[in-house]
């Protein structure tokens, strides 16, 4: 694979939200101009995961002929940012982003969130309308998922069980290559052979400081689920959906729904909603690069013409 990462991408860089270091890294086109409006990633949660996600979309994107901008942070508690031992919701997550966009980009973009951290676009949406001019749900929840509140209690004890001891053991097995290798071919690609080595070694090295399990046990906690069907039918803004044509659901609520329901689902209560299916399961930017690039790139360019670029 031509690695062209480190020539698109800024060295990390930082800035300060709530007394906390937060890391990104700004890629642009190789020698080019860049143009168009910006892109700002929001990287899935998960065992080793953080901005390192979207390095193999950046580089086609890239290798595309495309030149926006692309802000690629780290949430607090993943990569390089700040890792407080707290339970982190999609709220806090919007506040940082909006933060971000506050004061580092300073300019309309489209937001590209992976899978079940729409929610925290969806927050991040209502806080800051002006600076987000569209969005694309890459492999987002299966819709019965999206749409149903989790108790409070239940969230609250999956947080205290994981919170302890044992939760430190499971996250030690749980960064063990055979078990991130195992999970990834069982609930996340559709061909297991596409479960390389660079994706397992950027997991492998992401997960090796202890601490990046508070924002895993977050996210495991359910604290993301909620109801969200009606700020899911607030979104004004251009949004495209861009489902996996073997997209599964790790949820039980979402076990027995089609990808093409799920797409159905979505497109009805979008208020300005486009939709695709491509191939690939539940990690499209990372499992059909090429083909996810291609998928959004008319998206990303209709968006822009109907933003006034400063």
């Amino acid at each position: 694979m031509q690695q062209l990462s480190s020539t698109t991408a800024s060295s990390t860089q930082f800035y300060t939200w709530d007394n906390y270091r937060c890391a990104y890294e700004v890629h642009q086109p190789i020698n080019a101009t860049p143009e168009g409006i910006p892109l700002l990633l929001i990287h899935p949660i998960g065992v080793g995961l953080s901005r390192q996600f979207w390095q193999r979309f950046c580089r086609e994107w890239y290798n595309a002929g495309h030149r926006n901008l692309i802000y690629n942070p780290d949430l607090l508690g993943c990569g390089e940012s700040d890792m407080p031992h707290v339970a982190y919701t999609p709220s806090d997550w919007a506040k940082q982003l909006q933060h971000f966009l506050q004061t580092v980009v300073q300019k309309p973009v489209i937001l590209v969130v992976q899978g079940a951290l729409f929610p925290v676009a969806i927050e991040l949406v209502k806080r800051e309308v002006n600076l987000i001019a569209g969005l694309v749900l890459s492999g987002p929840p299966a819709w019965a998922v999206i749409t149903k509140q989790s108790p409070k209690w239940q969230q609250k004890l999956t947080w205290n069980l994981l919170d302890s001891p044992f939760g430190n053991l499971f996250y030690r097995y749980a960064r063990r290559q055979e078990f991130l290798r195992s999970f990834s071919i069982r609930q996340l690609f559709a061909n297991g052979d596409a479960v390389d080595e660079e994706w397992l070694n950027t997991l492998i090295a992401g997960a090796e400081n202890i601490q990046t399990r508070y924002a895993v046990f977050s996210f495991l906690a359910g604290f993301w689920r909620q109801d969200y069907s009606n700020a899911i039918a607030s979104i004004k803004q251009p949004t495209l959906v861009v489902v996996g044509e073997t997209a599964s659901s790790i949820s039980q609520a979402g076990k027995n729904e089609s990808p093409q329901e799920r797409l159905a689902d979505y497109l009805a209560s979008l208020p300005q909603g486009q939709g695709i299916k491509i191939t690939g399961r539940n990690v499209p930017p990372y499992e059909s690069t090429a083909e996810f690039a291609q998928a959004i790139a008319p998206f990303i360019d209709e968006v822009s013409q109907s933003v006034k670029i400063s």
